[in-house]
């Protein structure tokens, strides 16, 4: 009997679907059941070839071998991920194998790593693709039953290797320029320098800002303040005496209210997450990293199956998921949530106007709860606050808008008019979802005039001025991005000082990078050290600040990097051919490098030690890391590191906050803020006394050693490729 082949992209997805298709008999690297076998990838198995596997001179690092432009790409197999690769392809090379069911994630990316391991292993019997939003049996099930033919998902191949290639082609081209240029371990790329550039801009916008001093005089009628303002509504001077002046003028005055108005206003429900705004709220709410969001999302998805796919770029579900809602809601029936769901399922028909809209869901819709039942004591404290976040908006989405009166004042005292403003909330809404804590940017008072309780008033009524004083203040910078506001940057890059036309392009292209990819390009900026983290704030390093100014100027601009991900969209679409976008990518890599050639600019470390490096006798440059602080050798031929101190999870036995672990080697000390300090050997003794053995301890170390960033790119394993070479 021929059976169909299933891949996957993850084992833990291989195995929910085998359980699902019946697949109980284990193999090596497979499942396997009457009708189906149910394989997995491990992520990528295939990927680019390296440099040297197109020419043994680009094996070494040197600027007479740039630019490399491949004239046809060639894949590897990763040598770590063989043994699964070499099982996967023996399964496809089996004489009972009918055809393949591509069942990697629903999304480009997903559809690169299932298409590689094909090519690779040579397959060339028919294949089918499975597209589903949720990993519950229920949504298996289904979308096994409406598989689609993969000849239907090629453009999205397609568009998925042009940007596997125009990053290989860009990235490795201006990193090795930069770094045999500058002899620094320095890298660049089409995402990583343009959301770098943005770090870098802001810090220097704040650096070159200049405070000025400016005064508001507020005045008290009993039952309110009031806030002056001039002609042109500026609440503002920066006259000091003409604001003391005011304020004389108006103490012990009498007033008149001459406008009292009063505006219905609603405000509809906030949209459905898709990640970037999930990413947004868990940084603002939480301070978790646009990393730590998704990968909890994989696992509420793929584990727990409570949510939808998390990388989508869609805040909107389409006609065909309406039907779902009910479950979905009798889902929810649990804890806090449970009040609420009711109510929602009370009100046929459900109020969807605000969740669906057709016209903008793409591969995927919002991220919203599934039909599975939670059981929420299974989750993880960092779990359980995604899925409130996620549940929360579901049901705002679902309610009626915040319905209020607004109501404005305006005193004349003398030559003088004040103004005030209050709210009488008439309908909570969507709010109702919420505690008090949840503020939507937008709804930000006007720090100048806040809101307040008004008392009953009306025209004509004549006030008198209790007290009336001066309040000074300092114009303020612009704030340092956060990880939140970084995303939001990437997403609209329009706001970064560019024209109408710029903007209009870049609101259409989507920004920078994808939801998908977002959180990764971070990451890299940490482990390169060109950013660290001060409290939530990003801060560009030296070395972060160098690069942007060292990489050409093509390289740094927002709005091309947002019209390549427009491009690749376009391909994805079949709106536009794959060698075209490449063409002109080999083009634009081969001028990149030309520019660095001709650059004169120079590159200093401005973060240098006293301590020489024990391989090359250089002194030693000190990095901050996201977890702690590291000595790396300047040298990129040497190329050796070591940890200064670093971030860990062993509490203080007396303040219980967490510990620095300092030093290496035998000398290594547990250090607290408190003061406390105490050797490893002798933290080793005390967890031992507390019935943790030596292996507990072995493998807490082997974390921490694990956790310091040490990059995964293609470039960061180029660069380490290169300094093995050259030892």
């Amino acid at each position: 009997m021929a059976k169909t082949l299933v891949l996957a992209e993850k084992p833990s997805v291989g195995r929910e679907l085998a359980r699902v298709l019946g697949c109980k008999k284990a193999g090596e690297g497979f499942l396997e059941g009457e009708k189906y076998i149910v394989t997995w990838a491990l992520g990528h198995l295939v990927e680019l070839a390296a440099p040297e596997d197109y020419d043994k001179a680009w094996a070494k690092w040197d600027m007479l071998t740039l630019p490399m432009l491949p004239e046809k790409m060639k894949t590897v197999v990763i040598p770590q991920s063989g043994r699964q690769f070499r099982a996967v392809q023996a399964q496809m090379r089996r004489g009972d194998v009918a055809e393949l069911v591509i069942a990697t994630d629903a999304g480009r990316e997903g559809e690169l790593v299932a298409r590689w391991i094909m090519e690779k292993a040579g397959w060339k019997k028919p294949a089918k693709r499975l597209w589903i939003s949720s990993q519950t049996d229920k949504a298996i099930k289904e979308g096994f039953a409406h598989l689609r033919p993969a000849a239907e998902y090629d453009n999205l191949y397609h568009s998925a290797r042009a940007r596997s290639v125009a990053d290989w082609v860009v990235g490795l081209n201006v990193t090795r320029a930069l770094t045999c240029k500058h002899n620094a371990q320095l890298s660049a790329g089409r995402v990583q320098t343009p959301t770098l550039a943005l770090i870098v801009d802001r810090e220097e916008e704040i650096r070159a800002f200049r405070p000025k001093e400016f005064w508001t005089v507020r005045a008290g009628f009993g039952g309110f303040t009031a806030t002056w303002r001039d002609k042109n509504g500026q609440a503002r001077t920066f006259d000091k005496e003409k604001a003391e002046g005011i304020a004389a003028a108006l103490t012990g005055g009498t007033g008149t209210l001459i406008e009292v108005k009063k505006t219905w206003k609603q405000t509809p429900p906030p949209p459905a997450y898709d990640l970037t705004e999930l990413q947004r709220d868990a940084n603002k709410k939480y301070a978790y990293s646009a990393k730590e969001t998704l990968s909890i999302m994989q696992n509420l998805y793929e584990v727990h199956k409570l949510l939808t796919y998390p990388r989508t770029d869609s805040r909107y579900i389409s006609d065909d998921v309406v039907p779902t809602l009910p479950e979905r809601l009798r889902s929810v029936l649990v804890e806090e949530y449970k009040p609420l769901a009711q109510q929602i399922l009370m009100h046929r028909p459900l109020q969807t106007r605000y969740l669906v809209n057709n016209a903008k869901v793409t591969d995927h819709h919002a991220i919203i709860p599934t039909e599975e039942q939670p059981e929420l004591w299974r989750l993880s404290g960092p779990e359980r606050n995604i899925y409130d976040l996620v549940v929360r908006r579901f049901l705002a989405v679902l309610l009626p808008p915040f319905q209020y009166e607004e109501v404005t004042l305006k005193v004349k005292v003398g030559n003088e008019i004040l103004h005030a403003r209050g709210k009488i909330v008439k309908d909570q809404g969507w709010k109702a979802a919420y505690d008090r804590s949840f503020v939507l940017e937008e709804e930000d008072a006007d720090e100048d005039e806040r809101e307040q309780s008004l008392p009953e008033l009306k025209q004509g009524d004549k006030l008198s001025v209790q007290w009336a004083r001066t309040q000074t203040g300092q114009t303020a910078p612009p704030k340092r991005y956060t990880e939140a506001t970084l995303l939001t940057a990437m997403e609209h890059p329009a706001s970064q000082g560019l024209d109408k036309d710029q903007s209009r392009i870049l609101e259409e292209t989507g920004g920078l990078g994808t939801p998908a990819t977002r959180a990764d390009i971070i990451e890299k900026l940490f482990s390169a050290f060109y950013i660290e983290r001060r409290g939530k704030e990003l801060c560009p390093t030296s070395k972060g600040i160098q690069v942007v100014g060292l990489a050409p100027e093509e390289l740094r601009s927002a709005q091309l990097t947002a019209q390549w991900e427009r491009r690749l969209g376009d391909i994805a679409r079949g709106q536009e051919k794959e060698n075209v976008f490449v063409d002109e990518m080999r083009q634009f890599a081969a001028r990149l490098v030309s520019q660095v050639k001709a650059s004169d600019a120079t590159y200093h470390h401005d973060n240098q030690t006293r301590s020489p490096c024990p391989e090359c006798g250089k002194y030693l440059l000190r990095v901050k890391t996201k977890r702690g602080e590291m000595l790396v050798c300047p040298d990129r031929e040497c190329g050796y590191r070591r940890s200064v101190k670093q971030t860990t999870n062993a509490r203080c036995p007396n303040c219980h906050k967490k510990m620095e672990l300092r030093g290496e080697g035998e000398k290594q000390i547990f250090a607290c803020v408190c003061g406390y300090r105490e050797k490893l050997s002798d933290f080793k003794k005390r967890r031992s006394e507390k019935s943790a053995g030596k292996g507990d301890v072995r493998r807490y170390l082997q974390q921490q050693a694990q956790q310091e960033e040490k990059g995964s790119s293609a470039m960061a394993e180029q660069l380490k490729k290169w300094l093995e070479q050259n030892q």
